[in-house]
């Protein structure tokens, strides 16, 4: 494989992990505009859900304009006191989610978390699934995680649902404001030996030592 002189420079940009015909790998700017494409695209079968984001409501052209200054603000902010790589899911060539990953004092703490949503038209055959057992797989088996959490919407049955494919397990509730709107959220927490790790072979490329170091990962294997 040639070099990616990019990758070398800026290290998460090389990352990706890979399984079947899912890839998923650090938002690139070549990517952006796909990327302003899919946030203006149709996530949510009932708009007026309380889990619906926020952001949502927004006018389109301020949404896609505030996306990219989150994407840019999160690769200025990374480094081993706290981080988040927003990767893109790609099903071939086609960008059809997003899955972040984050992490506060890694080293110390070696707890993750994680958000991802997926366009409505790939929604109901896996597809979340699978994007979220990869993240664990990376957090778990890669970087030495001992803790991943997330949480849904009380109520959201689906995303919920997919929370325990992966392994998820209940770990209590909090509330918070989404806009305006009060949302009580179900907290779910994994760790290696509740996961649940994909039937296929799972490939991750670009987890240099330089990244391990950025990540605060370097140590904890």
């Amino acid at each position: 494989m040639d070099p990616d002189p990019l990758a070398e420079l800026y290290p998460p940009f090389g990352l990706s992990v890979t399984c079947g015909g899912l890839t998923l790998r650090v938002l690139r700017d070549a990517d952006l505009p796909a990327y302003a494409e899919l946030i203006s695209a149709r996530l949510f079968a009932d708009a007026d859900a309380p889990h619906v984001f926020a952001w949502w409501d927004r006018d389109p052209a301020v949404r896609q304009r505030e996306a990219l200054q989150f994407l840019w603000s999160r690769r200025a902010r990374l480094g081993p006191d706290a981080w988040e790589l927003p990767f893109g899911v790609f099903e071939g060539d086609r960008l059809i989610g997003c899955q972040d990953l984050c992490a506060r004092d890694f080293a110390r703490r070696r707890v993750v978390s994680s958000g991802s949503y997926l366009r409505l038209d790939a929604q109901g055959r896996g597809v979340g699934t699978l994007m979220r057992q990869l993240i664990l797989v990376l957090a778990f088996d890669h970087l030495g995680a001992l803790r991943a959490e997330s949480s849904a919407a009380v109520g959201n049955a689906a995303s919920l649902a997919v929370s325990r494919h992966c392994g998820y397990r209940p770990d209590g509730t909090r509330v918070e404001l989404n806009g305006e709107r009060r949302l009580e959220l179900q907290r779910v927490a994994a760790t290696p030996e509740t996961v649940v790790r994909p039937a296929e072979p799972v490939v991750v490329r670009g987890l240099t030592t330089e990244l391990r170091r950025q990540l605060g990962a370097d140590e904890v294997l």
